[in-house]
């Protein structure tokens, strides 16, 4: 009995639907052919453009969208942007492609709401892996690597002063330390033990700072914590 009823829910799994969202032909059909061989992962359509993706993404809604940054007569950041603004239709999620990991564009794509990037090149079982883990509603790069890209192309994310303040005002003192120990790239572990308390506590003063900042993952706080100056260039601590 057991062994039926995992078996039905295991059946019962609904694959992950992708929109593969790239100029280059060739691209799309390497990366589709990728995955189709995954039996939890279904290609559901491809846009050869940004204005096409936006469509498509809004017609089919896939779970994730893999986006290219630079594609004709809409680029890949304001493609992101309208499928996963405030006036979205469902929770799709979107991972950025790009050829450089040192890429401006890629700041400007997670701030427009991707969550995560990843090389054109990327080994085909580190895309299964980025896809499900960007299905699930979580960040596919690492905290560590966001902050090397931020601290490169910081100038462009300051926040007006008044918007800031009034965010990190609406902060508790405890979950403004997570933030700024969030933005130097420490993972839930290493923050437990920096602040002397128990892993779950970190996850829910995680929790509840992306609720009251309205971000969707960690490194979007991560780019928030640019944004605002509670993180400097460099520093990897709090503005003096």
């Amino acid at each position: 009995m057991t062994e039926n009823t995992t078996s039905n829910t295991t059946s019962a799994r609904s694959p992950v639907r992708v929109l593969l969202a790239d100029d280059q032909p060739l691209l799309r059909t390497g990366f589709k052919m990728i995955l189709e061989t995954e039996p939890d992962i279904v290609v559901v359509g491809e846009a050869s453009d940004g204005k096409i993706a936006v469509a498509e993404a809004r017609a089919l809604q896939p779970d994730v969208v893999l986006m290219d940054i630079r594609m004709p007569h809409l680029d890949g950041v304001e493609a992101t942007r309208q499928i996963t603004g405030a006036d979205r239709a469902g929770a799709v999620k979107v991972l950025v492609l790009t050829t450089f990991d040192l890429d401006e564009y890629i700041v400007s794509a997670l701030k427009a709401g991707a969550s995560g990037f990843l090389l054109k090149d990327v080994p085909p079982d580190d895309l299964v892996e980025a896809i499900h883990i960007a299905a699930r509603g979580e960040a596919v790069v690492a905290p560590k690597v966001t902050r090397r890209l931020l601290d490169k192309f910081a100038g462009s994310l300051a926040l007006s002063d008044g918007e800031s303040s009034a965010l990190l005002n609406g902060l508790t003192e405890r979950e403004r330390e997570v933030l700024t120990l969030l933005a130097r790239g420490l993972s839930n572990g290493e923050i437990a033990a920096e602040l002397y308390v128990s892993e779950t506590t970190v996850k829910t003063h995680v929790g509840n700072l992306l609720g009251k900042l309205g971000l969707r993952d960690r490194v979007q706080a991560v780019v928030f914590a640019y944004e605002s100056g509670l993180i400097r260039p460099g520093s990897g601590g709090r503005r003096s």
